[in-house]
């Protein structure tokens, strides 16, 4: 379950998952579906009843289900969203194929006809071996072309609005600004980075310094692949490392991120240029088309920007353009020629994932046009897949839990009364997004050609870049949407404090209206009170009812609250994700403290929802254990080590054996319901019990 707690584009985040290779050995036959599949909320053959739920839990609602979802070749990580996601994938697929197939556009709206065109395009894998590098060429002229560093503003900028891309040293945007926001501000923000983390960089660990040879050397051979000699590309390599050592090194830890205060530095453009006096901005904001006069900036990570600049001076010019090169190859690799895209694959997906093999060509298509057509994709998918009475039922549940929530502050026995006033008006602020926007997003500014797939790529980049920097300066548009209806998520966003829902996520077998209500309740019912409780967990807590940033809890309140939630993250340190890797429950808490309050909430909810009920055992389960195990069946997953060895240094995430065996393993009423006697492993003793809300 996702958190956004800015408005930027997720475009990037998109991408980075899209397109990765194509040579290696065919994945499974898959076929479009016309429909979606059905699997009940609580499947009787995922659990594994040879196991006793009070010793693992996770293991006997989930045993079946790992056992006979193995994971994919295509897939460094499996789980019940995955395949919902992958099974959308191929839903969505059936849509685009016939939309790109439909003769002379007939019949077709021009939504539906540019994402036919762009899908077609995609798909034409041998006019992109014809076109092997062409491409790119015109943006690697202009990287050949640099003079001086004088001219390097005005290059990021044709950079940035030709990618999109975090890979050109910073990234550049827009988001709310966290003392007003009503307002959208420009935003600087650290990045320049292949490697998912600073800590790839940085780490000193055996395991660490050797991944980074491997990552050298991938570096070489995409250089090689562009026409490099051996020589000339392992110098380059040598060259990026150091520059993206260098910026790593000035990074914020992914802890310190999750604190808004270290993130908001708030500057006017005379300060922003300060931090950098040899780069200057004004260019860069003219290569972007801003206003000159543009004067409110919120640079997230001054102390980064501080070490660019240093770096600009250290870099010989030659060197400048080595790492430009090797940021706009990596950039497109995966777009590019077979033998470009295997390579990409090969490190990216292999190496750092342990992915054996990569997505079929349609699969990666698909998510390509979800992440640069995102929403005209999305009204095909809500026609066919979202009823007005799903969309109730899912607000009524929301209702219910937020009912729930409010009775839980009133209650409170360690929060004064004029913190609870603030928590209850912030909590009935909230806004609740099910299923879709108001408002579809407009697309026809972007164009699109049949005949070139990379073009479309980087026209879809420029789109959404100027769209995201058309912002700035304007009044918050608080219908936008963070995810499009057919992503298998949802989120709270702390700065616009509101609730986000698509459509897929409301969708067997995680909301099945077919079922009784307690495993939905277990299963959404938990998910909406995990982004409900974000909204006041240690991050999210430090909004105030109109998302702006700022305390409203009493001294001795916040004091309370963060002597509970040590409680949480002292449990979730104990545990091991895989090797001696211990979970850095730092960056989980907010994650972890969601879903352990969601629980409660939901089970809370469900009570008041069927109290006028006799509900009896169904398929030999009571209604109290089909809550739990319907909670448990959401997270049933599997991944490779590689997979969890990047997970630890960057997922907020717990893995799911956590999620669900951490939360339980706190909840009396878990106990009750499964009979658990003192000194069985899922039976904690009271006095130790983490609970907040």
């Amino acid at each position: 379950m996702a958190k956004t707690p800015h408005n930027f584009s997720k475009l990037n985040m998109a991408l980075a998952l899209v397109l990765s290779a194509t040579l290696a050995h065919a994945a499974p036959a898959e076929q479009p579906l016309s429909a979606l599949p059905y699997t009940p909320s609580l499947d009787r053959p995922s659990m594994d009843p040879t196991v006793d739920p009070c010793e693992d839990f996770y293991q006997y609602a989930c045993g079946g289900w790992i056992n006979n979802n193995p994971i994919p070749a295509d897939q460094s990580r499996w789980s019940v969203y995955a395949k919902m996601a992958n099974e959308n994938q191929r839903f969505l697929w059936g849509i685009l194929d016939k939309l790109a197939a439909a003769p002379e556009r007939s019949g077709l709206s021009a939504k539906q006809a540019q994402m036919g065109d762009y899908f077609a395009a995609c798909m034409n894998e041998d006019a992109a071996r014809s076109q092997a590098l062409l491409p790119l060429q015109p943006l690697l002229a202009k990287i050949e072309a640099l003079a001086t560093k004088r001219e390097l503003p005005a290059l990021l900028a044709a950079l940035h609005l030709a990618t999109h891309n975090e890979r050109f040293f910073f990234s550049f945007g827009s988001g709310q600004d966290f003392g007003d926001a009503t307002q959208v501000i420009a935003f600087a923000m650290a990045a320049g980075l292949s490697l998912p983390d600073r800590d790839f960089y940085v780490n000193k660990d055996a395991r660490s310094r050797a991944m980074l040879k491997k990552f050298e050397a991938h570096v070489a051979r995409i250089f090689e692949l562009a026409g490099d000699t051996p020589q000339t590309a392992a110098l380059a390599a040598r060259t990026v490392l150091a520059t993206e050592t260098a910026l790593a090194s000035a990074t914020l830890t992914q802890v310190q991120r999750r604190d808004p205060y270290k993130t908001y530095n708030k500057v006017d453009a005379k300060a922003l240029q300060a931090l950098t006096p040899h780069f200057d901005w004004s260019a860069y904001r003219a290569g972007l088309g801003l206003p000159a006069a543009l004067q409110s900036y919120n640079v997230t990570e001054p102390a980064f920007f501080k070490a660019f600049d240093k770096r600009l001076q250290t870099l010989s010019l030659a060197e400048l353009k080595t790492y430009l090169r090797w940021a706009a190859l990596s950039s497109h690799a995966a777009y590019l020629a077979p033998a470009m895209v295997q390579a990409n694959f090969d490190f990216f997906g292999q190496t750092l994932q342990g992915t054996p093999q990569i997505k079929p060509r349609w699969k990666r298509c698909v998510e390509l046009v979800d992440a640069q057509l995102g929403e005209a994709l999305g009204e095909e998918f809500v026609q066919r897949s979202f009823s007005p009475e799903l969309k109730q039922q899912t607000l009524q549940m929301t209702a219910e839990i937020e009912a729930a929530m409010a009775d839980s502050i009133k209650a409170l026995p360690w929060m004064s009364s004029a913190t609870k006033t603030q928590a209850l008006a912030k909590l009935d602020s909230i806004v609740n997004k099910v299923g879709y926007p108001e408002r579809w997003r407009d697309y026809s500014a972007m164009a699109v050609d049949r005949s070139s797939f990379v073009a479309n790529v980087q026209r879809g980049h420029r789109f959404e870049f100027k769209r995201q920097l058309a912002k700035i300066g304007r009044p918050l548009e608080r219908g936008e949407w963070g995810m499009t209806p057919q992503t298998v998520n949802a989120y709270y966003n702390a700065q616009m404090n509101d609730i986000n829902f698509p459509a897929a996520v409301l969708q067997p077998p995680l909301y099945d209206p077919k079922m009784d209500a307690a495993p939905n309740y277990g299963n959404t019912g938990g998910t909406i009170g995990h982004e409900l409780v974000h909204g006041f967990d240690d991050e999210g807590r430090k909004f105030d009812a109109k998302g702006n940033l700022k305390d409203w809890w009493t001294q001795k309140d916040g004091k309370s609250f963060e002597q509970r939630a040590a409680c949480v993250a002292q449990q979730y340190a104990g545990y091991t994700i895989v090797d001696n890797i211990k979970i850095n429950s730092q960056l989980t808490l907010g994650e972890d403290l969601a879903d352990l309050g969601g629980l409660v909430l939901a089970l809370t909810a469900w009570k008041q929802h069927v109290a006028a009920q006799n509900l009896q055992p169904i398929d030999g389960l009571t209604p109290e254990q089909r809550f739990f195990v319907g909670f448990a069946q959401w997270d049933c997953n599997n991944a490779r080590p590689e997979a969890l060895r990047v997970q630890a240094l960057t997922n907020p995430h717990s893995p799911g054996r956590y999620r669900i065996n951490g939360v339980a393993v706190n909840m009396p009423e878990f106990e009750k319901a499964f009979a658990c006697k003192p000194g069985q492993a899922m039976v904690k003793p009271e006095a130790k019990r983490c609970k907040i809300w």
